[in-house]
């Protein structure tokens, strides 16, 4: 007998491996100011047109040891990595939510994320093309059937966007420099557009626990110094796909023990 639940699972987990390698595109595009749908793939060193069977996500780069096929330049382990993460995330949102309209939007959610944090990574800059519109698109995502509601969804606007303003600027006052970037309090608002005002609290904490690790580890091992600059938004986004999986769990846990007397 087949397993359909398994086989679901499966078609969608190679769905993602292809939207991944669109994702591929977008990251490497978007901050160019390129279009994402033409020209076809070509190798950047020497502008070899990518052929059907060099583009089969993780296959044809492992089957290419990472290389061109044409001048034999090394292929970064970005775009295995970017593919096989969207086929995992976009399968256990699956097995979370099923098929229907609450996993369209996640999809299109994390996918979101998946490219500012690799953009972000790379050039230290979220660009508002993706932030913008993604609070305009959560919020009206909001009044769907199973949407989080208008309401907290717009509050979750006013909630992101402006309690890492008040961090930024508190910051900026203190300091005279720029702490926080105009990218990470779009992206905050973007995702209180999303998953409501009610993700604000958990998102803010795990991102700043999860990069006050980092930072400081990075420092140690390197010998940076306090003014070393790291990007929010992978902490940003990686709480809030956090949030979309366990956050409401944990936040309910932390509630009733803060609750006991």
């Amino acid at each position: 007998m087949i397993d359909f639940s398994l086989l679901n699972a499966l078609t969608v987990f190679v769905a993602g491996l292809c939207i991944g390698s669109f994702l591929n595109v977008c990251i490497y595009r978007i901050p160019e100011g390129m279009s994402v749908v033409s020209p076809s793939s070509s190798c950047p060193a020497c502008g070899h047109n990518i052929r059907w069977f060099e583009n089969i996500p993780v296959l044809s780069y492992l089957f290419l040891k990472g290389r061109c096929g044409s001048c034999g330049a090394g292929i970064s382990m970005q775009y295995p990595l970017v593919e096989l993460l969207t086929a995992l995330l976009l399968t256990l949102l699956f097995l979370k939510t099923g098929i229907g309209i609450l996993f369209v939007i996640y999809a299109l959610f994390t996918s979101s994320l998946i490219v500012i944090t690799f953009i972000d990574l790379r050039l230290q800059i979220i660009p508002d093309i993706i932030s913008l519109p993604g609070i305009v698109a959560g919020f009206l995502f909001s009044f769907l059937p199973g949407g989080i509601g208008w309401l907290d969804s717009f509050i979750g606007i006013l909630a992101g966007g402006g309690v890492l303003y008040l961090v930024a600027w508190g910051y900026f006052t203190l300091t005279k420099r720029d702490g926080m970037g105009g990218g990470d309090i779009k992206l905050l608002g973007m995702i209180g557009a999303f998953l409501g005002w009610q993700s604000i609290p958990f998102v803010i904490f795990v991102s700043a626990a999860a990069g006050a690790l980092v930072g400081i580890t990075f420092m140690l091992i390197h010998g940076k110094d306090m003014k070393f600059a790291i990007p929010f938004g992978p902490f940003l986004s990686g709480a809030a796909v956090c949030y979309i999986f366990f956050g409401k769990e944990v936040t309910e846990w932390y509630i009733s023990i803060s609750t006991i007397h």
